[in-house]
């Protein structure tokens, strides 16, 4: 019955400053043809897919995250090369974890605390 994913929401208390993460430090394009929908957000590209960030004013319900993405809600995202997204993360403090199952992933956290996978494609 499910053929695939449209979008994802994301929960963002600065929509500027999760736009900073998503565009400047990820590579993602800002989609700016979409409609207002009447509240601050963005709505951004992947593929054919996208990610819709959503402004709230307190957007974690949760005070405590666990300390790995991976056992947390989170986003998993396909890359073809591991290496230069670890450069990137590294070049902007942003901190990170891999996978502990031993595949090439890694966890990290958007400025909001939104729990992001990257898995190398092979």
């Amino acid at each position: 019955m499910i053929l695939n994913i449209h979008h994802v929401s994301l929960l963002v208390k600065d929509t500027k400053v999760a736009l900073g993460f998503y565009n400047k430090i990820l590579g993602l394009q800002h989609d700016t043809s979409r409609p207002d929908l009447g509240y601050p957000g963005a709505w951004l590209n992947i593929g054919q897919h996208q990610i819709h960030l959503l402004e709230l004013p307190d957007p974690m319900v949760r005070k405590e995250l666990p300390n790995h993405g991976g056992r947390d809600r989170h986003v998993a995202f396909i890359v073809e090369d591991l290496s230069r997204l670890i450069a990137r993360l590294i070049q902007h403090q942003i901190e990170f974890s891999q996978s502990r199952s031993g595949r090439k992933a890694l966890f990290c956290r958007d400025p909001d605390g939104n729990a992001l996978e990257f898995i190398q494609q092979s």
